[in-house]
C-alpha cells in the first residue's frame, strides 16, 4: 500500500491508521504562528462507525488503502441481511441492512448498487444518485401559492417525507437524490 504524507491527506481518502481502516471526512490545514504547519483530520472508522480527530503533520507518513468497487444487484432482504449478486460472477453476498444508514427506504428490487471491499470485506455501499419514487400522499394546492421556493410535504412509497413542489400531486412519479433525500424533478 502507497504511503503518503500527512499534508496530502484529502475528503475521502481512506487510511490505515491505529491498526483500523477509516475514511477522511474533513481535512483542514492549519499554519499556526507558532511551530510547523499540521492537517487537522476528522476521521470515521469504516468498520464501526466512530470518529477521531487527529492532526498529522507534513512528515508523518500514513498508509492510504485502495478500495475495490463492485457494481452489486439487489436481491432481497431477510433476517435483517440485504442479499446481492455480483454482476459479473453472480456471486451472492449477505450484508446488514444498516450499510445503508437512512437512505435504506431508497433500495428497490434489482437495482444495482457500489459496494466498496477491502480485501474480502464489504465496507460501504452506495446507492445511484437519483432514484424514481411515487408520491403515496400530499397536500393539495393552494390558490394563489405561487413562491418560487414554496415546498409542500409529500409521502412517498417507500414511507420516506420529503418536500416536494406545490404542482406535484399524488399518484406521479419524481426523481429523489438519495445524498441530499429531496426533490430533485418530476420523472
Amino acid at each position: 500500500m502507497p504511503k503518503i504524507n500527512g499534508n496530502e491527506i484529502r475528503p475521502g481518502n481512506v487510511l490505515e491508521h491505529n491498526g483500523g481502516l477509516w475514511s477522511a471526512v474533513k481535512v483542514d490545514h492549519v499554519k499556526p504562528g507558532k511551530g510547523g504547519a499540521f492537517a487537522q483530520v476528522e476521521l470515521r472508522n469504516l468498520r464501526n462507525g466512530s470518529k477521531l480527530n487527529e492532526r498529522f503533520r507534513s512528515a508523518d507518513k500514513v498508509e492510504r488503502v485502495r478500495l475495490e468497487q463492485k457494481d452489486q444487484q439487489f436481491l432481497y432482504e431477510e433476517n435483517g441481511m440485504l442479499n446481492f449478486m455480483d454482476t459479473e460472477t453472480y456471486e451472492q453476498i449477505h450484508l446488514p441492512a444498516d450499510i445503508l444508514g437512512d437512505r435504506r427506504p431508497f433500495l428497490q428490487d434489482g437495482m444495482t448498487i457500489t459496494v466498496e471491499f477491502h480485501e474480502s470485506e464489504a465496507l460501504n455501499a452506495t446507492l445511484p444518485q437519483k432514484v424514481v419514487c411515487k408520491i403515496v400522499e400530499t397536500e393539495p394546492v393552494v390558490k394563489g401559492q405561487t413562491a418560487a421556493n414554496s415546498f409542500k410535504p409529500a409521502i412517498l412509497d417507500n414511507g420516506v417525507k420529503v418536500m416536494v413542489p406545490p404542482f406535484v400531486g399524488p399518484d406521479e412519479d419524481i426523481v429523489v437524490n438519495t445524498e441530499t433525500m429531496e426533490y430533485a424533478e418530476r420523472a
